[in-house]
């Protein structure tokens, strides 16, 4: 992911917001945001046709040391690319380089509503630790998330 890809993921980020089933943020950050909260090494896009169609990023969990291998994901996919294969891509690409750079946990919250979200993450291998139950509000309404995680084999 470039900076001049900012445009397009802030529209899928928007995108996926407009759901109400893909995070707790309300609206996308600015790029600047973004960039501060996420691992340059670790940003991904998926294009189709010269568009971007989906992305995917890690982001640190604690500035200790001690989890310096731990880490948590975003995905999102443009909705009329979505069921196509193009987020099994990007987690397949992000779980690959994470491994590689020796992250040993990636970790996520998911709305337990956000079905295919939850499937595909366990198609990849990840496991849920718990559930969260009532954990924040969105729009007034309190939301459960599923906790999920990878361990690498490596």
């Amino acid at each position: 992911m470039e900076a001049s890809d900012w445009p397009a993921v802030e529209r899928i980020y928007a995108e996926g917001i407009a759901t109400g089933d893909a995070t707790f943020e309300t609206e996308p950050p600015t790029w600047s945001e973004f960039d501060v909260e996420r691992l340059a090494d670790h940003r991904l896009v998926a294009v189709e046709e010269g568009t971007v169609v989906g992305w995917a990023a890690l982001s640190p969990t604690s500035s200790r040391a001690c989890y310096r291998g731990v880490v948590e994901h975003s995905v999102y996919v443009t909705e009329r690319a979505r069921g196509r294969g193009v987020g099994r891509a990007l987690m397949e690409a992000l779980v690959a380089g994470a491994d590689a750079a020796g992250l040993w946990t990636i970790q996520t919250s998911v709305f337990p509503e956000n079905e295919a979200s939850v499937a595909l993450h366990h198609a990849l291998g990840f496991r849920v630790v718990g559930r969260r139950e009532r954990i924040a509000q969105l729009d007034g309404v309190w939301r459960d998330t599923i906790l999920l995680e990878r361990r690498s084999s490596g």
